[in-house]
């Protein structure tokens, strides 16, 4: 079984959202305890270290890093997928990588 952490990233936007789609973006997080490198989707590049997971509807996707060799899923970041957006979830990403906002140490520490 993993352990699941959250970035403040994460945490701050699950805390964001209405009572029933933070309902079920919990159950999905809590599914990935079980078989997180099955449930997702691996991500390409440049967020190719990270996978997602669909969430409420198929509308909000959860980004998440597994380290194995710890046993541990860090939920990254939680948004709305809204391609051509600059608030979609996966072009937050980008500029959370470019920024140095989501580097392995950062991440640990974060957690």
């Amino acid at each position: 079984m993993y352990n699941i952490k959250l970035t403040p990233i994460a945490a701050e936007a699950i805390q964001k959202l209405d009572s029933n789609v933070q309902r079920q973006v919990i159950n999905k997080i809590e599914a990935l305890t079980q078989e997180p490198l099955l449930l997702g989707k691996p991500l390409q590049r440049p967020l190719k270290d990270y996978r997602s997971i669909r969430a409420a509807g198929q509308r909000y996707r959860i980004i998440y890093k597994v380290i194995e060799e710890e046993i541990i899923v860090i939920i990254v970041a939680v948004g709305i997928r809204k391609s051509g957006d600059k608030k979609d979830i996966y072009e937050l990403m980008k500029k959370y990588i470019k920024t140095g906002l989501l580097d392995d140490k950062k991440l640990k520490r974060q957690t």
